[in-house]
């Protein structure tokens, strides 16, 4: 290693900082409480090869994920300083048609020497719902498929597909104001990466790159070898996939050997007819957290674990699915479990270092309609937290956002002086969290009050089958969705659309964590 350990921490630190700052611009110049509020965005800082090097502490799903949007561009005949790329087509370095990268290159003296990227999820892209989220059946139903394009070239913006894109939402002016902020992130982003090359040199910020590449896969090696070497199992299912396809496998085999680590997800479910699937993108994110979870907390957050991690997912399977497939909830959802089934494999080989199953949602829910105080259309979208699985020594956390999810929860406030909806409750739901040596966290009680009519899409999951316990505890409690129309309550099904009727309630009761060890 040609950089001091010294050096190596310094670098990570002004380069993760960096990506920091991004994120930071993109909250505070955004329009829409998702992005102001809850935060669901991400940046980061590659290579010329499509390496992630350094990012932010976001959303864990958009970063594990997000090196397969760089490489999609670098296939891109042209690519000319002062360009920004966007896209989101899931078959093409995506996630799910409402998450929106804008990558830009970063050029010193005439040459692609790194990329910074934004990734946010916009309220809105379309679709046969508001909030780009149906129970679709194809990726088409869910919004506009923006493949690899150029936004702007040579500093110039491509106004008739900027144009194209507002117009297939329900709330251009916020989408606009959203897609500003993401370009602002990146103009930062440059500004910070050529200051850093200026003072320290292009040849030592590209060194610091692969060393701390090489850090972080020799790191990741030392986290397996601390795992027996062996074969682990596991198998655990998806409610439904809003299609009529019920109890949806997710099997995986991990083989552990000599520092590195084959996920294999043979066996899962072939591609369903409704919108979990995933692209390959979301599995490997997923994977990639796990194992991050183990390791030490000063291991650079990059791509180089993935070298010592290798994953297979069958094409056309649930968690490779082959374009036109629908993939709406497969990034929200699907991912959850993912995360599920690989901790419950790794749990055979080191059971204290593993937790029982998290609430395994993120109980996802959109409305959108006609605002009345503003005359305009409006959509929204939010995830809810659950609780936490117990894990050896503590109990689960109550009422927070676990493994792929690392937003917030939107406080009240934002959403009553934005919306036509008025928060009829919010409370933690006791009593949810499994029984055990330590108990699972609970979930939440949410209740939404219409104030005017709206479209409202719910996508969720343990509704039907509970988180795991672990060594003996019990389950968390299934989550409940319930519609209370003129006093009559209804329950909802896992993943529905309906129309909600001014004054109806939707209040949704999330899982809670499972339950770790005899008691």
């Amino acid at each position: 290693m040609s950089l001091s350990p010294f050096e190596l921490e310094i670098f990570q630190n002004i380069l993760s900082s960096i990506a920091e700052e991004m994120g930071m611009i993109l909250v505070r110049a955004g329009f829409s409480p998702n992005i102001k509020e809850r935060r669901d965005l991400s940046c980061a800082i590659f290579q010329a090869n499509g390496e992630m090097i350094a990012q932010a502490a976001h959303i864990p799903v958009h970063l594990g994920s997000m090196s397969f949007a760089v490489k999609a561009i670098l296939e891109e005949p042209e690519i000319k300083e002062a360009d920004i790329f966007i896209l989101n087509d899931p078959f093409k370095g995506g996630t799910h048609l409402p998450d929106v990268t804008c990558i830009a290159p970063v050029f010193v003296d005439g040459n692609t020497e790194f990329f910074i990227a934004s990734r946010a999820h916009h309220a809105d892209m379309g679709g046969v719902t508001p909030g780009s989220m149906p129970l679709s059946t194809s990726i088409h139903e869910e919004g506009i498929v923006i493949p690899p394009s150029k936004l702007y070239t040579k500093g110039r913006l491509n106004k008739s597909l900027f144009q194209k894109i507002l117009s297939a939402t329900r709330d251009p002016e916020e989408r606009e104001g959203d897609f500003k902020a993401q370009i602002g992130a990146l103009e930062l982003g440059e500004k910070r990466l050529k200051s850093v090359i200026e003072k320290y040199s292009l040849q030592k910020i590209k060194e610091a790159g692969f060393e701390l590449l090489n850090y972080s896969e020799r790191m990741m090696r030392e986290v397996i070898r601390q795992i027996p070497d062996g074969v682990y199992d596991f198998e655990d299912y998806l409610d439904d996939d809003g299609a009529g396809t019920k109890k949806i496998p997710i099997r995986v085999t991990i083989t552990i050997s000599r520092g590195e680590a084959k996920v294999d997800f043979s066996g899962s479910s072939p591609q369903v007819n409704g919108c979990i699937n995933t692209p390959l993108s979301v599995t490997t994110a997923a994977v990639l957290y796990v194992f991050q979870c183990f390791a030490p907390p000063e291991m650079p957050l990059n791509s180089g674990p993935l070298r010592a991690i290798k994953i297979h997912a069958e094409k056309g399977s649930l968690l490779n699915a082959n374009y036109p497939a629908a993939v709406a909830g497969g990034n929200v959802e699907t991912s959850q479990r993912v995360v599920d089934a690989v901790f419950g494999a790794l749990a055979k080989a080191i059971p204290e270092k593993i937790g029982a199953a998290s609430s395994g949602s993120m109980s996802n829910i959109t409305f959108g309609g006609k605002n009345p105080r503003t005359k305009k259309g409006f959509a929204y979208y939010e995830t809810i937290a659950g609780g936490m699985g117990g894990r050896f020594g503590k109990n689960g956390v109550s009422a927070v956002h676990t493994h792929m999810t690392n937003t917030l929860n939107t406080p009240i406030e934002a959403i009553e002086r934005e919306l036509p909806i008025m928060i009829d409750k919010y409370s933690i739901r006791r009593g949810s969290g499994g029984d055990g040596k330590y108990r699972g966290g609970d979930g939440i009680v949410r209740g939404y009050k219409f104030l005017s009519n709206s479209t409202v899409s719910v996508i969720t999951e343990r509704r039907r089958l509970a988180p795991y316990g672990l060594l003996g505890g019990k389950p968390g409690k299934k989550g409940k969705n319930i519609l209370i129309r003129n006093k009559k309550s209804k329950l909802i099904p896992p993943k529905a659309t309906f129309e909600a009727k001014k004054r109806d309630i939707l209040r949704i009761e999330t899982p809670g964590g499972g339950g770790w060890g005899k008691k």
